[in-house]
């Protein structure tokens, strides 16, 4: 994570600014969450249109723009995650509007590096906007999570994928962030080092000025059903407690305390990983999904879930259900006594809140993703297949009043993802095909002042702690480094009592300094990971911490015990350990999953930069099953391809945007050393990467020319340094090194 500016932390909280944006919305709110202000769907006050076409009537602004994602709308900008250029040119892109008049403000370019997501995907999540910073928090396929401040300059980022193990889901579903108080939430399915090395569903949340990590949750039961998954949680209160609700990638719907991340209570929905988000009403959760029900052979069910128990709530807790209701993408809409649930052949329907009882069904397409926005007696949807449909609900049955059909140039249906978004009484949506705001043009545009930020409540005078949080709770740090840590406590019901600097830190596995508030690590500490621990009376807290030492590192293995590996590489769920190999210890990569053979190894954090790595490697192949080994370095692989006898340089799997390839004749079972050089240039006005890479046979000189050299005129300009496999069958490395290119 870069490091922003110092933020003073006592003054905030010595003059009691712990503020939030209040859950409950205002008549013509901003549409700062994907939901809506009040996390439901529902846009109150808003006067808006009953049809509208591509031609003109009630189509105020459109701009070229492919999007995927639901856009933000606060202090008259429209902002939205969406893909452009083609060809070696393709990036994401951040863009904000002018909510007026469709005036493009700014936007940010990001090169696509090391995902399976392909190209159509880019752009899955949507933005979350913070309107008492400005801030909008944006997180990539690829695994960047990070806050833009008005102009869309960085305030503070996280390389996920790299320093928190975030795993790439073929699919491209990505989850999006919400805003709470001062924290921003994000869900991640992460395997990381120590406790968290296996993967699992688990929630961060970010102090939304630092992006210190506040908490993490990790409330999963077992391995991730789906590591492809993109459900957001939303906040409520019950029993006087703050929880943050999400349905999760083991199956469940997880409540925390939206304060500390501890786990409240549970309800198993399903059998496999849960991507529709939940939504609520008072303390009732609706929760819904497609898969195989976990009591029964069948697919598909809706619940109600009462948001007031603890524990495992699976039994006790459950107020009705609808069996065989297919909704297995798109989030339920909740207005006054109906929840309308739109199932996955776009079938919109309505249900009472109390009973459970169906009242009507309506028809709005073929293929249902997105999530339906109510705003003035109207229910707006968006359909994959291009179209746009405007319903008139009822009380015993609904009609389509509106229906547009979206195209691309050539002729084929503008996909649509993205749910409507509403403000200013105008609707925005994105599709494949352009950004579009629809309205009354009669009305003038009328900028709504964003909500009041409200006190968080706050513990009683006399109360007594339950939970302690040390912050960060988790964190990355280079050799020299210091890190000050804050002790947070609350009361039973998740209200804070106090925060101040810790004290009396102790730590285990971390060879550094603790005084005080702070732990200092050497000028000279090496790469290694391990927890930062303090105690208030009987209640303990801890911290992860990764400290990456100074270059050159040199890593053989013969120090590091069979069966092991080194503490502070991530991720190594896929069993690399090190054994021994004719006498010597290497590092085996044994044979991964089918269905998942690839395998990434990063040896540091993701700000290691201007660096030269090479690894010692020997493939192997069963039939026609051949290893690939090769080696990481800002962003690219260098990968010495077994099955197709070649080298290839390439940032981007799926899309193959700047890979270059030679032809290298390899043999298996043979010792070859590799090795990979980036270095990024100034190219006239802009910068390009120079990605060179050579091979040779390890008992043979290092040859003087580079095998293979490639050129990335959109260059990454970061990402540290590791070790990559696709292993069917086993491969090993040893003698990795990784030196400064000064």
């Amino acid at each position: 994570m870069n490091r922003p500016m110092a933020f003073d932390w006592t003054r905030f909280f010595a003059l009691a600014v712990v503020l939030s944006l209040a859950v409950t919305g205002t008549a013509q709110a901003e549409w700062t969450h994907w939901r809506g202000p009040q996390q439901n769907g529902v846009a109150e006050g808003a006067q808006t249109v009953a049809s509208w076409s591509k031609e003109g009537e009630n189509l105020i602004w459109r701009d070229d723009f492919e999007g995927r994602s639901t856009p933000v709308i606060f202090d008259g900008r429209v902002c939205a995650m969406g893909r452009k250029g083609a060809d070696v040119h393709r990036q994401a892109v951040v863009v904000c509007w002018d909510a007026e008049n469709g005036e493009r403000l700014w936007e940010r370019s990001f090169t696509v590096r090391i995902t399976n997501v392909p190209w159509n995907r880019v752009g899955w999540a949507g933005p979350a906007a913070d309107s008492e910073t400005g801030y909008l928090y944006v997180h990539t396929v690829d695994g960047r999570f990070m806050a833009l401040d008005r102009d869309g300059k960085t305030v503070w980022h996280w390389n996920l994928a790299e320093d928190l193990g975030e795993q790439s889901g073929y699919g491209g579903r990505t989850h999006s962030p919400i805003i709470d108080e001062d924290r921003v939430v994000l869900g991640s399915i992460t395997a990381s080092w120590g406790p968290f090395t296996p993967p699992r569903h688990r929630y961060y949340a970010f102090d939304k000025r630092t992006g210190d990590i506040v908490w993490v949750a990790n409330p999963a039961l077992g391995l991730a059903g789906d590591i492809n998954t993109q459900s957001t949680p939303i906040v409520l209160e019950a029993n006087g407690r703050r929880l943050l609700v999400g349905g999760n990638a083991d199956g469940w719907v997880h409540a925390l305390d939206a304060r500390t991340g501890a786990e409240v209570w549970r309800f198993h929905l399903s059998k496999r990983g849960l991507n529709a988000s939940v939504a609520a009403h008072g303390t009732t959760v609706f929760a819904a999904h497609s898969e195989e029900n976990v009591d029964t052979g069948t697919q598909g069910r809706v619940v109600a879930i009462d948001a007031t128990g603890s524990g495992d709530v699976t039994k006790t807790h459950e107020k009705w259900r609808i069996d065989e209701l297919g909704s297995g993408f798109p989030t339920p809409l909740v207005h006054d006594s109906t929840v309308y649930v739109p199932d996955n052949s776009a079938n919109l329907h309505a249900i009472d809140i109390a009973t459970g009882t169906e009242r009507w069904s309506q028809s709005f397409g073929t293929v249902g993703k997105s999530a339906p926005v109510w705003a003035d007696g109207k229910i707006y949807l968006t359909e994959v297949n291009g179209n746009v449909v405007i319903i008139e609900p009822g009380a015993e049955s609904a009609k389509v009043i509106d229906e547009d059909h979206l195209e691309m140039p050539d002729g084929r249906y503008a996909e649509i993802y993205a749910s409507p978004a509403v403000a200013y009484d105008r609707i925005y949506f994105t599709t494949e095909e352009g950004i579009y705001c629809i309205g009354d043009k009669n009305r003038a545009f009328q900028k709504t002042a964003p909500p009041k930020p409200t006190m968080a409540a706050k513990a009683d005078a006399d109360a007594k702690p339950a939970q302690v949080v040390l912050v960060p709770a988790e964190a990355q740090a280079r050799a020299g480094d210091t890190i000050d840590f804050r002790v947070r406590t609350f009361d039973a019901h998740g209200k804070m009592i106090a925060e101040q600097p810790a004290s009396n830190l102790m730590l285990a596995g971390l060879t550094g300094h603790a005084n005080g508030n702070t732990v200092r690590f050497a000028n000279d500490a090496r790469n290694q990971a391990g927890l930062v621990k303090v105690k208030v009376g009987d209640l303990e807290a801890s911290s992860r911490v990764r400290v990456t030492g100074p270059l050159p590192w040199t890593i053989d293995f013969n120090d590091i015990e069979i069966g092991s590996k080194p503490g502070h590489w991530r991720p190594v769920h896929k069993g690399a350990s090190v054994q021994e190999l004719d006498g010597e210890k290497v590092l085996l990569q044994p044979k991964a999953a089918r269905n998942a053979p690839r395998a990434v190894i990063y040896l540091g954090d993701s700000s290691v930069t201007n660096f030269t790595i090479q690894a010692d490697i020997q493939g192997n192949f069963k039939g026609r099953r051949y290893t690939d080994l090769g080696v990481m370095a800002h962003g690219y692989t260098l990968d010495l391809q077994g099955a197709h006898q070649r080298l290839q340089v390439r940032s981007w799997p799926p899309e193959r945007r700047m890979a270059t390839q030679v032809d290298y004749p390899w043999d298996m079972h043979v010792w070859y050393t590799i090795k990979m050089r980036v270095d990024v240039e100034k190219d006239g006005d802009g910068q390009k990467a120079v990605i060179r890479g050579k091979v040779w046979k390890r008992d043979e000189a290092e040859p003087s020319d580079w095998t293979i050299t490639a050129e990335d005129p959109n260059p990454v300009l970061q990402g540290g340094p590791a070790l990559y496999t696709f292993a069917p069958v086993p491969s090993y490395f040893d003698n990795v090194k990784v030196t400064s290119n000064d």
